[in-house]
């Protein structure tokens, strides 16, 4: 099964990615042995993420139709927020990107964050290894832009698009040490509301004295997604950083956080969540608990 699969991916076959994803997904098994034999690839991975009613499906949507109009095939996983009652992703922002469902050129899967306390799929890493090994020129990945999801998008992705909107300019302060820390690129959409300029001009000052480190300025793009504006613009810009980075540290340190999350979350397969609650309410039962002291008995 797993044979076909892999020529199915390396083919193209839309029904065979969607069956390695959710096989994956469930753990099927041979999954480790399947994700083991996967060819290396230098497919770029684009990160969107920023906070939730910035337009990121909307620019995404405009990306994807500036890559295919380039005859380029284009891979896009969007983690939403999963429903508490199923853990099923809830889909409605998917709705913009409904005219490139049938498209060949274009694979979209939504994937629910499944609880993941960052807000990315637990299984997003493998996920995005198999499209790299499918034959499509760029992966796309839309954040649900809650949590730390926009931090850990910047262990997965080779750039990061972080989408902000005017109105955001009396958060700015409180995101340097999260949001303004992994972006490669920003966007300011939805730029022709009252403000944009000077949110734009605050930004870049803000930028200027706290990234001083960096070998070249964060590039601000003004957008207004919903008309397409600005998007050309987008999309050369992440062409042009994508052909110039020749940053193997920060390669380096990609690598690294993807290898540290897999062997987390290897070490942390045999703990279950409700297995813990019985062993917990036994305890407390007992008298005179301590939550490190149990720890140590796992």
């Amino acid at each position: 099964m797993w044979q076909q699969l892999t020529r199915a991916l390396q083919n193209g076959n839309i029904r065979g990615i969607a069956r390695s994803i959710s096989l994956v997904e469930n753990e099927a098994g041979g999954y480790e042995q399947f994700m083991k034999s996967l060819p290396g690839s230098t497919t770029p991975v684009i990160g969107i993420t920023g906070p939730p009613g910035a337009g990121k499906s909307t620019i995404a949507d405009g990306f994807i139709e500036l890559l295919v109009k380039q005859h380029k095939k284009v891979a896009v996983l969007c983690i939403d927020p999963s429903s508490p009652f199923n853990a099923g992703a809830i889909l409605g922002d998917r709705i913009r990107m409904s005219a490139w469902y049938n498209h060949p050129d274009v694979f979209i899967r939504s994937l629910a964050t499944r609880g993941a306390l960052g807000g990315l799929n637990p299984k997003i890493i493998e996920i995005t290894d198999i499209l790299k090994a499918c034959p499509f020129d760029t992966i796309i990945v839309e954040t649900v832009g809650v949590g730390q999801s926009e931090i850990e998008i910047a262990g997965l992705a080779d750039l990061t698009v972080v989408v902000l909107v005017p109105e955001a300019g009396d958060e700015i302060q409180t995101m340097k040490a999260g949001l303004m820390e992994v972006a490669d690129i920003f966007v300011v959409n939805k730029a022709d509301r009252p403000g944009a300029d000077l949110f734009v001009h605050n930004l870049n000052a803000m930028l200027g004295p706290a990234y001083s480190h960096r070998k070249a300025a964060i590039p601000v793009i003004k957008t207004i997604a919903s008309q397409h504006t600005g998007i050309e613009e987008l999309v050369d810009t992440v062409s042009g950083l994508l052909k110039t980075s020749n940053d193997n540290e920060k390669k380096n340190l990609l690598l690294a956080e993807k290898a540290w999350h897999l062997i987390q979350h290897k070490r942390m397969r045999d703990i279950n969540k409700q297995q813990l609650v019985t062993a917990i309410k036994n305890k407390l039962a007992a008298g005179n608990f301590n939550l490190y002291q149990f720890i140590d008995t796992l």
